[in-house]
């Protein structure tokens, strides 16, 4: 048997669901990405507030899905993840929501 058929048997046993592991990060991703377009549009209280919404969202998933699924939301352990997530979340959204005036005031 030849490496490139070992390698072959061993990505025909892996588990389908396996492809879908980093789905919850890649929706993570994809709400941060909205945000950097808001911010660039000069909307950068809506883009603030996304990315909030995004690391808020991290936590949720981290809290709901296992370790196995939930792909690199995964850092340390559950509940330091999910308390991390949601204090940079709650403070991104106290940001974005409270600060009024300055240079990027909106009119």
């Amino acid at each position: 048997m030849t490496m490139t058929e070992d390698r072959r048997d061993v990505g025909d046993r892996r588990d389908k669901r396996a492809r879908f592991t980093q789905l919850p990060f890649a929706l993570v991703l994809l709400v941060a990405a909205v945000a950097v377009l808001r911010i660039v549009q000069y909307h950068w209280r809506e883009g603030a507030a996304l990315i909030g919404v995004a690391l808020l969202l991290a936590g949720v998933l981290r809290a709901v899905l296992p370790a196995t699924r939930a792909g690199l939301l995964v850092i340390r352990g559950k509940v330091v993840d999910i308390v991390t997530y949601t204090a940079l979340a709650a403070a991104v959204l106290y940001v974005a929501l409270t600060i009024i005036g300055g240079p990027f005031a909106s009119s």
